[in-house]
């Protein structure tokens, strides 16, 4: 479904992503793990036409995402509150999402109903506006708007990161039912390697922009992922780190 082929994005001649090729099937659940500057969100924003790369190229559906606006229609995608409408509320915020996906006033509000409990009374009816909400609750409007236009792929940047414990079980759940009802191929990356080898059947790690390995999700996978990034800790010199 997704193709990538020797892309390459770097900034001030530091090498941000190098990745010289992969493929993502349609149906997979990919998470993507790394320290602080990995590339990670370089990554996901070359993936959405959001930055050009240096050279290579990425294919959705075996066309080129810098010279085709097909894979619009069928891609969601939440990284960060920019992504978001700051100045209307979260109900105007949704019904516009599902005006630009054909979904009536009626639908979207049938649809929103399936998400009482990961809104946990504080999105709707709220009175804020969206720039008002707290981080979290800014999260869960992308997301829950990503679910809402029923995509074949959605890409998350860091979706657990500002929600409650409570809220990240629901997440896991919904992403999962998502996945098996419809077959989406959903991409997440995420610093909580609990959270991510419970969703993800398979995980890509990443160090200086390349993907140093890529696992299919097993038994054991936590474990590996911890040993890495344990051993990762244990070789940064004491002047790094003053």
């Amino acid at each position: 479904m997704i193709t990538v082929n020797s892309i390459s994005k770097a900034y001030s001649r530091k090498i941000a992503v190098d990745i010289n090729k992969l493929h993502i099937a349609r149906g997979e659940m990919l998470g993507l793990v790394g320290n602080n500057g990995a590339g990670k969100t370089t990554f996901f924003r070359l993936l959405l036409d959001l930055v050009k790369a240096d050279r290579g190229e990425i294919l959705s559906k075996e066309k080129n995402v810098s010279n085709s606006e097909d894979w619009k229609s069928y891609t969601a995608s939440y990284l960060d509150d920019g992504f978001l409408i700051s100045y209307l509320t979260p109900e105007e915020y949704f019904y516009f999402i599902g005006k630009l996906n054909n979904r009536s006033k009626a639908d979207v509000d049938e649809f929103l109903k399936t998400f009482e409990a990961f809104f946990d009374g504080s999105i709707l009816q709220s009175g804020k506006y969206i720039r008002d909400l707290s981080k979290g609750n800014q999260f869960k409007v992308g997301i829950t708007s990503c679910l809402l236009q029923h995509p074949q792929i959605i890409i998350l940047d860091e979706p657990f990161a500002n929600l409650d414990p409570s809220s990240q079980i629901r997440l896991k759940n919904m992403l999962k039912d998502e996945h098996e009802k419809n077959c989406t191929t959903i991409i997440i990356s995420s610093h909580d390697l609990n959270h991510i080898t419970d969703v993800c059947t398979r995980i890509l790690l990443m160090e200086k922009g390349i993907i140093i390995k890529d696992m299919q999700a097993a038994s054991d996978t936590l474990r590996e992922l911890e040993e890495y990034f344990q051993v990762s800790t244990n070789t940064i010199s004491p002047s790094a780190t003053n």
